[in-house]
Parts: C-alpha cells; structure tokens; sequence
C-alpha cells in the first residue's frame, strides 16, 4: 500500500527505514521523500512510527498528565 503518492513511497519501505534507524517523519523523510511534496502523507507516517497526530506518548510515558500540558503549551 502506498503512503505518500508524490513519490512512490510504500509502508513497507516507511518500515524498513524505521526498522534501520529512522524514528521520526524528518528522518523518513531524508530517506526517501516521503512527506517532503504536498503533505498529506505525514500523519500516516507517524502512524506507522507509533505515533499519534500529537507527540503526546512522550508526556503519558513520563506519567506526565497530556491535557495540561497541552493546555499550558496553548496560554
């Protein structure tokens, strides 16, 4: 299945770039495109790197509560 459209890019090749190293839609970006033309493929590469729209898992795992620091990022 392809993930970004403007280049070709497939969730298989999204993988195996996470599988050597890349861990953020830049880095996947760098290896192959994905995500550098219109966009639209950015949210299904967090996806697949395990992360949400919202870098928010770092706040959860921290035991942190998300909200309000959303909020505060917001004021």
């Amino acid at each position: 299945m392809y993930v970004c459209n403007c280049f070709g890019v497939t969730e298989a090749q999204v993988k195996k770039h996470a599988a050597d190293g890349a861990c953020t839609p830049r880095q996947i970006a760098s290896a192959c495109k994905a995500g550098t033309d219109c966009g639209s493929c950015v949210r299904r590469i967090q996806a697949l790197l395990g992360r949400g729209a919202y870098p928010a898992r770092d706040l959860v795992d921290q035991s942190r509560p998300v909200l309000a620091e959303r909020l505060d990022e917001a004021a």
